[in-house]
């Protein structure tokens, strides 16, 4: 007999499908009749969910609620709005339910995004792929001198976790002045960290300020007009968190007032931002469409890191990426 009934909700191609069943034999699969359109979308709810004491996916708060037998959530995204709030996490506690998520899928493809944000940035590669003239133009001149090199500049990232922990390696080798802004310092960072109270000052003098606050009570409009007007003159502004951490109409009279220098945005609030947004309409902000955690076989790596946790829920270990 099978020690766990687990119920999966993401939608997975035949493959990696087969991996997940093969990875939780011997224990029992359920399947939704309909699956989640993507690993950040909840799918429908499914009367079978009750038989399960393992749900790996995005279940409804409802149908959570609604189970004597669900032990252990493991979200197959980062993000974990929905079930961030004092209500769940009272109930969560109540309950005994332990709640995991998959930051570790993402964290490493959303270092390297916002990585690549801030290269572009220091090489103006917008400007630099769009203009076609000959060496010693004066606009070719221009372009060289606008480049601004890494080395020695000061980031600022809000945000310490999953995400920052490799990109504070990625931006080693150019010798940069990393502070980080966390809640409750845990001293092994390895890099200066300032509370919540401290980040302001900071902001001042930061070249580079990277965005990676989750969406809660507290952040939600946290960079707002005043914050962005306390910013570096010229400096460059990176969202890889949330949307809803950032008043848009805030950065976007910053943007266009030339205080910011640039913004680079991976998330927005809607997105698709619609066509006729006013941030479409500045050459210094660039916008991509929430892809920054996507990287080649990704479904197979959700599956493997659930499966990875698996192993250890069966065998009482530490489970990765607990948040409850």
């Amino acid at each position: 007999m099978p020690d766990h009934t687990i119920f999966s909700d993401p939608k997975l191609d035949a493959d990696t499908l087969e991996v997940l069943k093969k990875g939780v034999a011997p224990h029992r699969l359920i399947l939704p009749e309909k699956v989640a359109s993507s690993v950040l979308s909840q799918a429908e709810a499914d009367p079978a969910f009750v038989e399960a004491d393992i749900a790996f996916g995005q279940p409804l708060i409802e149908s959570i609620k609604a189970s004597s037998k669900l032990k252990w959530i493991h979200l197959s995204t980062a993000g974990f709005t929905r079930y961030d709030t004092p209500e769940f996490r009272a109930y969560a506690k109540e309950k005994g339910l332990v709640v995991t998520n998959s930051s570790g899928v993402y964290a490493y493809a959303c270092a390297e995004h916002v990585f690549s944000f801030m290269l572009a940035q220091a090489r103006n590669l917008p400007a630099s792929l769009a203009l076609r003239v000959p060496n010693g133009h004066p606009e070719w001149t221009a372009l060289r001198n606008s480049y601004r090199p890494l080395r020695g500049q000061q980031v600022l990232i809000l945000g310490f976790g999953g995400i920052a922990t490799p990109l504070v390696k990625m931006l080693a080798p150019f010798d940069m002045d990393v502070v980080a802004m966390r809640r409750t310092p845990r001293g092994d960072e390895g890099v200066r960290v300032v509370t919540p109270a401290e980040v302001d000052g900071v902001l001042a003098t930061a070249d580079h300020v990277i965005n990676i606050l989750p969406d809660n009570a507290e952040s939600v409009g946290y960079f707002n007009a005043a914050r962005f007007a306390s910013m570096k003159p010229g400096s460059a502004f990176y969202n890889i968190g949330r949307g809803t951490t950032v008043d848009q109409d805030a950065l976007y009279e910053t943007l266009k007032s030339g205080h910011l220098g640039a913004a680079w945005l991976d998330v927005t609030v809607p997105e698709p931002l619609a066509d006729d947004h006013p941030l479409w309409t500045l050459d210094n902000c660039h916008i991509t469409p929430h892809t920054a955690g996507g990287h080649g076989n990704e479904s197979l790596t959700l599956v493997n890191h659930f499966l990875g946790n698996l192993r250890r829920y069966v065998n009482g270990e530490p489970l990765v990426d607990r948040i409850m």
